[in-house]
């Protein structure tokens, strides 16, 4: 039992406070107690400029890195889609939670009848690069509206606009418990490596700490989010990256991987798709990656 309080460092959205919540009542099962330290990020900040634009990497995490850092918390948590496939040395995913519903889903404005009108001319609203290729792959008459803010700005938005929809994360709305406002789960989208997990990052060397996240790790999850992290990693793709990857079990000892790299139209594309052994899994990402470059990934991310 830990004698102190353990400092989780997060972000001030419903949703990270939510997540942050929700590590802090796992640990508190091994008689763990936790308190928040709230902290701003750069994507938190700056709600102005599209995230490719900001670069992807690090956006909504390095403000916490250097919290840790700089001993001011003892742990961060993020969604672990937001977290760059490279670490600051010093640092590692200590604890990847068990993950909830991977898909995308769409919001609409009004309802979702334009869906059926195949001639019809949209407008979605997104700030993922992975979103608007695989929607525009999807559904080429369409044109993209960029979107930023929590999910609660966001809906605000979508609301006030004249968007026909928003794309947002499944669990990201049902963590908030807004099923209700799910039009549709976009069930054929790819999402992106990693969502819908929550991972708790902590300093390397703090053992104790890495002692006690280690009863909260999830083994499946963690195995599927290391696949799609290395598969975008090997790729050289930042999170604001047109990639999308997942990987899940379909039986104890076999896991099914669905990875795709599109060009930011959605006119071009590379999949992979293929059933591999739990034997397998070590370094499966990285097998998936180098055969996307070689049908062509590198030069669709350029």
């Amino acid at each position: 039992m830990m004698k102190r309080k353990l400092r989780i460092g997060t972000r001030d959205s419903k949703l990270a406070v939510w997540q942050a919540e929700w590590v802090g009542a796992q640990l508190l099962k091994h008689q763990v107690e936790t308190e928040l330290i709230f902290i701003k990020t750069e994507g938190d900040l700056v709600l102005d400029t599209p995230l490719p634009l900001m670069g992807g990497k690090g956006v909504f995490t390095k403000a916490l890195d250097d919290a840790l850092f700089d001993g001011k918390i003892d742990i961060a948590v993020h969604s672990f889609k937001d977290i760059p496939t490279e670490l600051p040395a010093g640092m590692i995913v200590a604890a990847v939670c068990e993950r909830h519903d991977v898909r995308d889903a769409l919001v609409v404005r009004t309802d979702s009848k334009f869906l059926e009108d195949s001639d019809y001319k949209g407008l979605i609203a997104t700030s993922s690069n992975r979103r608007q290729a695989q929607w525009l792959k999807k559904y080429p008459n369409f044109s993209i509206s960029d979107i930023r803010g929590n999910v609660q700005t966001r809906l605000r938005k979508l609301n006030e606009s004249n968007w026909d929809a928003a794309i947002f994360a499944s669990a990201g709305l049902e963590r908030l418990g807004l099923n209700d406002i799910i039009a549709q789960k976009l069930d054929w989208m790819i999402p992106a490596p990693a969502q819908g997990a929550v991972a708790v990052t902590a300093l390397a060397s703090d053992t104790e700490v890495l002692e006690i996240l280690s009863n909260i790790n999830h083994e499946k999850t963690e195995i599927c989010t290391k696949i799609e992290r290395q598969f975008l990693n090997i790729l050289e793709a930042g999170c604001s990256a047109p990639v999308g990857a997942l990987a899940e079990f379909i039986s104890e000892s076999e896991i099914r991987f669905s990875g795709i790299v599109l060009s930011v139209d959605g006119t071009e594309s590379v999949e992979i798709n293929q059933d591999i052994s739990l034997e397998e899994a070590g370094d499966f990402g990285k097998v998936a990656a180098d055969l996307a470059i070689k049908m062509g990934a590198s030069e669709l991310l350029v």
